[in-house]
């Protein structure tokens, strides 16, 4: 009934082996990859037709994350995996760059790649399996791709990378000083196709170092995907892509002038409305058959990617007139925001972030219910991207894959300079609002996020800049790195390249290529030209703050305090009801968690000092001989009790009250007196032993031994 093909190779620490031909049969490509005991399914099917009018290639990409694979049911209320969690959208984003630009030109059927994670071990994380089972789908599908690409994670620890990391080792690198690096990349035999990464300011050369190390790692994986195909394969589709020459010739005569002019206008809108206008000069003198050509778009792109590519790799001059090392102009504002706790406004040209940050306490920590495990996160950015920034209507809805995937990317380059939770027990939020856009509006969100916590009161090791950087590579090998890239340099050129850091190192790079033929040399001075445009944008940026930033009056002060763990009890006390107390009396938020550290936020600071001093009541011990001032609670035969340390109270024998003999405590005491006692220290029973008449009830000091016998005359 079935015929399986099974391959699989050493990789590491693991064996890693794919398996196709006996789980859904029906597909174009399914192939079960597992690494360890990490198994991940990918199932690839593709249309035979395109559809009428199709003038981009449909290709969807899919991860999910099934609660099943690690043995747990899903939080919540509705027991059933729903919307995509953010692990699940980055993941499926990570494997649709480097496959996307490998289908052959002019390929617009649509192409649906489903990654399913079937079992996890909480050892190997499933995104690379993923990525590698997708590859190798698409590559037996007979589906026109032009792979396969293999994908791994570097770590790098004590100066040596990793291959492969585990999810322990790469869980809250901030937390681990050891770890330095989380780095994804994949790629094909001969070239590199996309980095993604989070680091703690790495030099460049131990960048490229990791780059050029997953490249070698990923080697073995390729080639065990090209053996399994040898045996698995499925006839390719027979496609061939339209000769559409002679009407990317007529799209040239009618209007590379028109073209040219409209391009060398360096207002983003006026450029926009002259391209626009360009189009219909040239559909006008179009004939009606080749204006109906389902090739025409790719023509007139054509005839737009050759005056935009050509010019610069030419004349070094760029279509707003900048050099391609030259960073548009920066002004950086800060505290715009009267109410908010941090805001700053950043333009770089026509990019513009206006970054806000609140500041939380542990009650507004984020829990993440992730298929390896419950956590909380302090730190969030959301970035938002609405049509008004670029000048258009649209639909408003949800965030989609590109606004969780640029967040993610400044929430990376952001990480490596916030403080220890220890050092600053807030929950930090930043909100990025793109209000304008004309290239790299997440470097925007990098730029602001670092001014905007600044502004807050944050302190940050250093400030984060980050810049887009951009390549134009002709078919004779010239090519042209651009930096800060506008945004139809980055739609016609061929590498999308962000570089994020401080002016130690960098703290975030993300890569994507659309040809394949990035060499180590481009890579390499294109990281050199992107930290000359980092260390311009510090400067612009060092100009908005000088030294730390008044903290906002509106944002909660967070005081910590550290008790025994076996105090934690009392603290709480039954069924929550002392720490209800605490919070309703002092007004104050308190978080208590295992260890017996306690977090007491309020924008009062009153009411946090309340609240301290009712808690430290609760676990401190009192000390032997203090004196307290305390209040009578109660007087029986024998002496008065009273309550002089928070909640503990402590007999004052009758004989202790005065020095002379008393009747009766009632005689000189009263309940709810306010008097002076001195601890003695705690009976047999462990009662404690206090005196009033040793204590002067006026001033509250000690009556010694001189100045109870009067000096001799």
């Amino acid at each position: 009934m079935f015929n399986v093909t099974k391959k699989s190779i050493q990789w590491g620490e693991e064996t890693l082996t794919l398996e196709t031909g006996k789980v859904a049969r029906q597909a174009d490509g399914s192939v079960i990859a597992t690494l360890g005991e990490t198994s991940v399914m990918a199932n690839v099917t593709y249309a035979r037709q395109q559809k009428p009018g199709q003038d981009f290639f449909p290709l969807t990409v899919h991860y999910q994350e099934k609660y099943y694979a690690a043995g747990k049911v899903p939080g919540g209320f509705f027991k059933r995996e729903a919307r995509p969690t953010e692990k699940e959208t980055l993941t499926a984003r990570l494997i649709d760059r480097p496959i996307r630009p490998l289908f052959v030109p002019g390929f617009k059927n649509e192409v649906l790649v489903m990654c399913t994670v079937l079992s996890h071990d909480l050892v190997n994380d499933p995104d690379m399996v993923a990525m590698i089972a997708a590859s190798a789908a698409l590559t037996i599908s007979g589906a026109p791709f032009r792979g396969p690409i293999a994908g791994c994670r570097v770590g790098y620890e004590g100066g040596d990378y990793v291959l492969n990391p585990t999810i322990d080792d790469m869980q809250d690198l901030r937390l681990n000083p050891d770890q330095r690096l989380d780095l994804v990349v994949a790629g094909t035999k001969d070239a590199v196709m996309m980095v993604e990464s989070e680091a703690y300011e790495l030099s460049e050369e131990e960048m490229l170092g990791a780059v050029k190390f997953a490249h070698e790692q990923i080697q073995p994986v390729i080639d065990l995907i090209i053996d399994l195909a040898e045996d698995a394969a499925k006839e390719p589709f027979d496609f061939q892509p339209d000769d559409y020459s002679e009407l990317s010739a007529a799209v040239k005569a009618a209007g590379e002038d028109e073209m040219r002019a409209a391009f060398a206008i360096a207002d983003k809108q006026e450029r926009t409305a002259a391209v626009a206008a360009a189009r219909e000069t040239i559909k006008s003198k179009l004939t009606e058959e080749q204006l109906e050509d389902k090739n025409l778009g790719s023509a007139m792109k054509g005839l737009e990617a050759s005056i935009l590519r050509g010019d610069v790799v030419k004349t070094g001059k760029r279509i707003d007139g900048r050099r391609t090392d030259e960073i548009r102009d920066i002004v950086a504002e800060t505290g715009i925001l009267p109410r908010t706790h941090g805001s700053a406004l950043f333009t770089r040209g026509e990019t513009q972030g206006l970054v806000v940050t609140t500041l939380g306490t542990g009650d507004d920590e984020q829990f993440i219910d992730a298929l390896h495990g419950n956590f909380k996160s302090n730190f969030l950015l959301h970035y938002n991207f609405p049509p008004y920034s670029v000048g258009e209507v649209g639909r408003v809805g949800p965030p989609g894959r590109r606004e969780v995937g640029h967040g993610k990317l400044a929430w990376r380059a952001l990480q490596a300079v916030l403080p220890a939770a220890t050092d600053f027990p807030y929950t930090i939020r930043l909100v990025s609002e793109i209000t304008e856009s004309n290239g790299s509006s997440s470097m925007a969100s990098v730029c602001g996020g670092s001014l905007s916590m600044m502004d807050a009161g944050v302190p940050l090791k250093s400030a984060v800049a980050g810049v887009a950087m951009g390549l134009i590579l002709e078919d004779d090998g010239s090519y042209a790195i651009l930096s800060d890239i506008l945004g139809d340099e980055d739609h016609l050129g061929d590498m999308d390249f962000k570089v994020a850091g401080t002016e130690a190192g960098i703290t975030s790079l993300q890569m994507d290529i659309k040809v394949a033929g990035i060499t180590p040399e481009i890579m390499e001075k294109a990281l050199a030209q992107a930290k000359e445009g980092r260390i311009h944008i510090l400067g612009e940026m060092n100009k908005a703050i000088s030294g730390a930033a008044d903290f906002s009056v509106h944002a909660p002060r967070i005081e910590t305090m550290q008790i025994p763990t076996d105090k934690i009890r009392e603290v709480i006390g039954s069924g929550g009801k002392v720490i209800r107390e605490i919070v309703e009396v002092s007004g104050a938020k308190v978080d208590i968690n295992d260890e017996g550290i306690i977090k007491i936020a309020s924008a009062n600071g009153d009411a946090i000092k309340k609240a301290y001093d009712m808690i430290y009541s609760i676990v401190a011990e009192p000390e032997e001989g203090a004196v307290y001032t305390g209040t009578v609670v109660k007087i029986v035969d024998f002496g008065a009790f009273v309550n002089f340390f928070g909640k503990r109270d402590g007999l004052v024998h009758v004989s202790q009250i005065e020095n002379r003999r008393l009747n009766h405590p009632s005689d000189v005491l009263k309940e709810g007196q306010e008097v002076k006692v001195k601890l003695l220290g705690f009976d047999d029973r462990g009662k404690v032993r206090l005196s009033m008449k040793v204590v002067d009830q006026e001033t509250g000091e000690e009556i010694t031994a001189e100045k109870k016998e009067p000096a001799e005359g």
